[in-house]
C-alpha cells in the first residue's frame, strides 16, 4: 500500500505528537484542532494504521482504538520515530543529502511487480500494473459558510473502480465494475451466486491479471483486471447455450433479458434451519454492531459496501468489501468457497439495502437468514418469504426489522 505523505499526513503525525495523551486523543479533539471534518480524519487515520489494503499493510504509525462510544488514536513508536525523523530532515534543511524518512518495515521506493491485489496477479502476463483498491485523488473542501474559503487543494484517499472481465475457458462472459481487491474470491463467488457452475469444486483453476484499460480508463490508475476461471466441461456447455439463448438481445434489462417471459424470479428453497428461524434481533445487532470496524476501505476512502458472515451467535468471521454492493456478497461466497466452508451455518450481514438480487444469491447458496443496514424493496421481501429466508433489515442498533416469512393475511 501506497502510504500518503503529504501535508495531511504531517499534520496529523504532529497534531498527534502535540496532544500526546497516554489513553489516545479523541477524533473529535484532532478534528477540532486540525480544521477538518472527523470522517476525512478517520480515513487518514486508517491508511496510516497497520491495516491491510490491497494485500499491502501500512506502515503502523498510529493506533485506533474505541472506547465505547469515543475513537481514540495515538502514536506508536513507529509514528514516534516518523515524527522524529521528520524533526530530523527540517533541522537539516541545508544538507546537500536529502533525509531517507523512516517507512514501513520491509518497504522500498517502489511496489514490487507481485505486491497489490490479492489472488495470485501473474504479473509476467500483464501488460499494467497492478491496481489499488484505494487510491489517491485531489480534493477542495468547502464549508457551510458560503463567506469562508475553500482549503487549499490535498491528497484524500478514493475507492477504486476498475472494469473487471470474467472469463470462463477463455470466453469472455461479463466485465463488472468492480474494486480491485479479493478478485479470485469474487469471481468464484460470482460463478457459485449466478448458478454458473454447480459447486466450487467446478472451477479448476483461477488467474487474474491486470491489463491497461480501454482508452486510458479505470479507477486504479488507467488498468483493468481479467479473472479466467477453468471450469468442468459441462458447467461451460451451460453456459455457451445460456449465452445462445440470449444472443440478439439488445434490451439493457435484467442480466441481458429484454422480455418478461425470459424473467426469473422463483427463488430456489433453503434448507430450515430453527436457528435461523428463532434467531433474536440481539444477536443480528451484534454482528451489524462488529462490522464498522472491519471495513478498513471503507474507513480509508467511503464508497464501499460490506458483506459480512456471522455465526448463528452473532460472531463475524469474515468481510468483504467493494463499491458494488452484488460484487461484496460474490465475494465473501467466494471467500466462503474458497476456504472449504459453503455451507458452513451462518448468516449474511450487509451495509446496503436488500435487493432481490442479494436474496436470489443466497438463496442459491442455501444461506437461510440475510441482515441489511437499510431497508429491503418489496419484491426482496416476497422471494425471501418464498425461498423461505429469514430477511432483516433497517438494522441499525439499537433496533431492526424482521419482514414476515409469509404474506401478512388481509
Amino acid at each position: 500500500m501506497t502510504v500518503p505523505d503529504d501535508d495531511l499526513t504531517a499534520a496529523l503525525l504532529a497534531a498527534l505528537a502535540e496532544l500526546d495523551a497516554s489513553q489516545g486523543v479523541s477524533l473529535p479533539r484532532l478534528a477540532k484542532h486540525l480544521d477538518l471534518p472527523g470522517s476525512a480524519i478517520m480515513r487518514r487515520l486508517t491508511l496510516l494504521g497497520d491495516a491491510v489494503l490491497g494485500g499491502q499493510p501500512g506502515p503502523g504509525w498510529v493506533r485506533v482504538v474505541q472506547e465505547g462510544d469515543r475513537w481514540l488514536a495515538r502514536l506508536t513508536d513507529a509514528g514516534r520515530a516518523q515524527v522524529a525523523g521528520r524533526h530530523a530532515c527540517a533541522s537539516a534543511s541545508e544538507s546537500a543529502s536529502p533525509c531517507a524518512l523512516p517507512g514501513p518495515a520491509g518497504a522500498s521506493g517502489d511496489r514490487g511487480q507481485g505486491d497489490g491485489l490479492d489472488g495470485g496477479m501473474d504479473q509476467g502476463a500483464s501488460s499494467a500494473p497492478s491496481p489499488e483498491p484505494v487510491v489517491s485523488r485531489r480534493v477542495q473542501r468547502h464549508g457551510t459558510n458560503p463567506d469562508a474559503e475553500p482549503s487549499p487543494w490535498k491528497d484524500d484517499a478514493v475507492a477504486s473502480e476498475v472494469p473487471v472481465a470474467l472469463v470462463f475457458n477463455g470466453l469472455s462472459h461479463a466485465v463488472m465494475m468492480a474494486t480491485p481487491a479479493d478478485l479470485e474470491a469474487f469471481a468464484l463467488g460470482f460463478a457459485l451466486s449466478e448458478g454458473l457452475i454447480d459447486t466450487p469444486a467446478d472451477c479448476r483453476g483461477i488467474e487474474v491479471f491486470a491489463r491497461n484499460a480501454p482508452q486510458g480508463g479505470g479507477g486504479g490508475g488507467g488498468t483493468a483486471c481479467e479473472v479466467h476461471l477453468d471450469i468442468a466441461p459441462r458447467c461451460f456447455a451451460r453456459l455457451k447455450e445460456r449465452r445462445r439463448a440470449l444472443a440478439g438481445r439488445t434490451g439493457c434489462g435484467l442480466c441481458g433479458i429484454d422480455s418478461l417471459q425470459a424473467l426469473d424470479l422463483v427463488p430456489e428453497r433453503v434448507t430450515p434451519r430453527p436457528w435461523a428461524t428463532d434467531l433474536p434481533a440481539a444477536t443480528v445487532l451484534r454482528a451489524v454492531s462488529a462490522m464498522p470496524a472491519l471495513q478498513v476501505m471503507n474507513a480509508a476512502a467511503g464508497a464501499l459496501h460490506a458483506a459480512a458472515w456471522a455465526t448463528p451467535q452473532g460472531e463475524l468471521t469474515d468481510l468483504l468489501e467493494d463499491v458494488g454492493r452484488h460484487n461484496a456478497l460474490d465475494k465473501l461466497i467466494g471467500r466462503l468457497a474458497l476456504q472449504g466452508r459453503s455451507g458452513a451455518d451462518g448468516f449474511v450481514v450487509m451495509s446496503s439495502r436488500a435487493s432481490y438480487e442479494l436474496v436470489r444469491k443466497c438463496a442459491r447458496l442455501d444461506i437461510p437468514l440475510l441482515a441489511t443496514v437499510s431497508a429491503p424493496t418489496s419484491l426482496a421481501v416476497d422471494l425471501a418469504a418464498e425461498a423461505g429466508m429469514a430477511l432483516w433489515g433497517l438494522c441499525r442498533p439499537p433496533r431492526a426489522v424482521r419482514y414476515a416469512p409469509l404474506p401478512a393475511d388481509g
